[in-house]
């Protein structure tokens, strides 16, 4: 009885905002009391063994299929998604992370719908161990799309899309907001114990630093390992009045044999196949990271193409081509074809100068050494703070004329 008490109890901490913000310590993980399992009649159990318990939540998404589990707060240190699921059964897919500060999140692709029948989180009364268990039950598509959707809990929405209170810049002030790619429970590409999320915060601080010692008011859309929704890093540049915004990336395309660093803006139709399956890829960063885009509105991104193509497209053009330049006399390497265009979402700004910045493919062995050599880092960082520079003056130049 005592044992069940404590389940229920725990249950309600979890479940109301106001009560879930009193328990804050770091909950480890424990691999080898976790595991997502396929049993009888339509039914599949998962279990995370916690070092103790902690506030979480569950909820589904539709559109495609996803069951996450918010967390105040996992460690995942060290745990690996095979830990949890030897092999993808009714669920496909499961990652795990960093969400923002002081939270984590877990998202389960399904492969089928299915409801959670019972969610728990019992603890021992010894050690404090506890373990999230839930078991899932096959269900049909209409049953599941109509429970599906965030949950209407004031406390835990502000807690997780609070939204940054940065330094406003000073009116005079030339502002590149530079957007390392991914983040948090999104790690982007991944090769040799290597994440494009790590890669690029660390070359987005490099640069950061180089233009600030410029007299350039740099700003970065994250400056730790947390997710940032596509729809947030665009919102970032307007709310600190971007004269550039800058999102950089070192992806895995095996087709073509990707390799060298290729500048992109923004078009609605891309330059080649490849390019289009990039695009695809990283616009589907907030479906990994567990986001609801239900509520998304496709005809309001294309009045953003539409007034981006007005004046803002072309000096996104001169920009790219400038920075392939500064990046060429450097060295490169570069792509055989460094200029390119596709629908990328975090391009869509209609007022702000955007390029997206593949600095090199994970997915070719030379870019791959380059990216983890210091020397090679910091001096295509300098090439590109130089490539801004250049782009700023002749952009002040070109204005005159603009309005003529």
């Amino acid at each position: 009885m005592r044992a069940l008490l404590k389940i229920l109890t725990l249950w309600l901490i979890c479940a109301t905002g106001a009560a879930a913000q009193d328990l804050t310590a770091l909950a480890r993980v424990d691999p080898a009391r976790s595991e997502i399992s396929d049993g009888w009649f339509g039914k599949t159990s998962m279990t995370l063994g916690l070092s103790q318990g902690v506030p979480f939540r569950v909820f589904l998404l539709d559109a495609p299929a996803r069951l996450v589990v918010d967390f105040r707060e996992a460690d995942w240190a060290g745990v690996k998604p095979g830990q949890l699921l030897a092999e993808p059964g009714r669920i496909a897919a499961v990652r795990f992370g960093a969400f923002q500060p002081g939270w984590s999140r877990l998202v389960a692709d399904l492969a089928e719908p299915m409801l959670p029948v019972q969610i728990g989180m019992p603890v021992d009364e010894t050690s404090g161990a506890a373990s999230l268990e839930i078991t899932l039950k096959t269900t049909d598509a209409e049953t599941y799309a109509a429970k599906a959707g965030i949950p209407v809990d004031p406390a835990w929405t502000a807690a997780l899309t609070k939204p940054p209170k940065p330094k406003l810049p000073k009116d005079d002030a030339f502002v590149v907001v530079i957007d390392p790619g991914h983040g948090g429970i999104d790690p982007g590409a991944e090769r040799d114990d290597v994440a494009e999320k790590d890669l690029m915060l660390s070359f987005a601080r490099g640069l950061q630093d180089v233009l600030k010692r410029s007299g350039v008011d740099a700003i970065l859309t994250r400056d730790d390992d947390i997710f940032v929704a596509l729809e947030t890093r665009v919102a970032i540049a307007h709310q600190m009045r971007a004269d550039v915004f800058l999102s950089l990336h070192a992806d895995i395309l095996s087709q073509g044999g990707a390799h060298g660093a290729t500048v992109y803006t923004l078009s609605d139709d891309a330059s080649d196949a490849a390019t289009e399956h990039l695009a695809a890829r990283h616009n589907r960063s907030d479906i990994i990271a567990g986001a609801d885009l239900t509520g998304s509105d496709d005809q309001v991104a294309g009045i953003l193409l539409d007034l981006a193509r007005q004046e803002t497209e072309p000096r996104s053009a001169a920009l790219a081509e400038v920075m392939v330049a500064g990046m060429s006399k450097a060295g490169g390497p570069m792509n055989r074809r460094p200029l390119r265009k596709a629908g990328f979402s975090v391009l869509k700004s209609a007022d702000i100068p955007s390029v997206l910045v593949e600095v090199g493919f994970l997915s070719s062995k030379r870019d791959l050494a380059n990216l983890r050599d210091p020397v090679w880092r910091a001096v295509m960082v300098n090439a590109m703070a130089d490539a801004i520079l250049a782009w700023r003056d002749q952009d002040a130049a070109r204005k005159p004329l603009i309005r003529q």
